[in-house]
Order: C-alpha cells, then structure tokens, then sequence
C-alpha cells in the first residue's frame, strides 16, 4: 500500500486528487492539507511514501519544501506552471501533472510509484529540448536521425523532439538491447528490424539504409 498525503493551497484541487487516489488500489491518501506548515508538521509525526505537491503557494514554495524534507519520500508535483518541470526532474520527481489534469494522468503517474518500477526506468529516454525536459518511453521511439549537431527523434504518434545533441551521446543513453545504430546517420529500435530489402529497412514511410559500418551489427539481430 503506497501511503500518500496531498498539500495545494486549492481546496478544489485537493478535492480532485482526493476523488482520483480513491479510484485507486493500493493507494492510501491519509490526509490532505492546504498549509505546508501543517504538512511538515504531519510529515515530521507520520512518515508516508508519496507527496502530491503543489509549487506556487503563498507562503511557501512546493519545491523547496520538497527539499527540506529528511525522509525519503517521493514526490509527483501537481502545478498550473509549466516552466518549473525541468527543475522538478532535477529533484528526481516522479512525476509533474500539469492542471487540468485527467484521472488516466494521475494513475499513470502513481503507477511510476508502484513496487517494481524502478526497473521501468531503463525504457526511458530523459533528453532536454526546447527548454523542457522530456522523458520519452523507448516504446513510443519510431527512430532517431541524425542533423549535424542536432537530433531528431521520431515518435510513433508522428510528433517530432529536436535535440542538440551527438548521435553518440544519444546511443549511451539507450538500451543497446532496444536499439541498434543502423547507418551515421539513423538508430533504430531492434525490434523494427524485421525484414531488410537491398539492404535498407522500411520503418511506417522510412527507408533507412544501413551503413557498411554497421552491417554487421544489424546481420547479427537478424540471424538472431
């Protein structure tokens, strides 16, 4: 049971949260609070192992609360602010829900907290682009293209995230058991490869070439 405590300045915004967490099993929201004082004070006396947090608060900010507390608690921010989620990454939330926010959000994002998670974490690409910090699921990865000094990751939902970053750089930060790098200039998951005609790959309406380079690599999940 994943026990859990809610503080937003918001009345209304703690009784959303208080409606999802009772939709969810093995979840336990103890208490909710729109007082960070009095939080810290439950959390000094009660112990819990999630926090649903707000940031922008009057007298105090949610962040920095965060930080202050001793335990090990995990925390996913509940915020109208966008421009505070790379920070919140960088304190290792789980999760950042943005307001409005629906109940397929909130349990997707108590999900990350469930036992064995942790493990999840390895099918994720943390990258930065567009002064926001994405955390793209390997599974949602169409392929990744190199420009210059510059990548492009294709997604399987036809949007596109364009990094600055090295095709190197990229591949460290990836599975070498999900992805492959086929040619200079294009990774792609392991599993797209399933047939290779003259020596290129059909990926949706992509035809990616493999590089002398990197034919061996790909001959061997092939022959796997």
């Amino acid at each position: 049971m994943i026990k859990a405590i809610a503080l937003d300045d918001e009345i209304l915004a703690l009784k959303i949260i208080e409606n999802y967490a009772g939709k969810i099993e093995n979840l336990s929201l103890e208490k909710t609070f729109n007082i960070p004082s009095e939080a810290q004070k439950h959390l000094n006396k009660y112990p819990v192992d999630l926090i649903f947090l707000d940031i922008e608060m009057p007298s105090k900010n949610g962040m920095e609360l965060f930080k202050s507390i001793s335990q090990n608690t995990k925390v996913i921010f509940t915020t109208a602010y966008s421009e505070y989620a790379v920070d919140a990454f960088n304190i290792n939330a789980v999760d950042y829900l943005l307001k409005p926010f629906s109940f397929e959000r909130f349990r997707a994002a108590v999900d990350k907290v469930k036992p064995g998670h942790e493990s999840d974490d390895l099918k994720y690409l943390s990258i930065r682009a567009d002064y926001k910090l994405y955390k793209i699921n390997f599974d949602d990865i169409l392929l990744i293209e190199g420009l210059d000094d510059y990548i492009q990751i294709h997604l399987t939902d036809h949007s596109r995230i364009t990094a600055r970053s090295s095709m190197k750089n990229i591949l460290e930060k990836l599975s070498d058991k999900d992805f492959v790098r086929v040619h200079r200039s294009y990774i792609i998951p392991v599993n797209a490869i399933r047939t290779i005609v003259n020596r290129n790959i059909h990926i949706g309406n992509f035809i990616i070439p493999i590089g002398e380079t990197y034919k061996e690599a790909v001959m061997k999940i092939v022959n796997k």
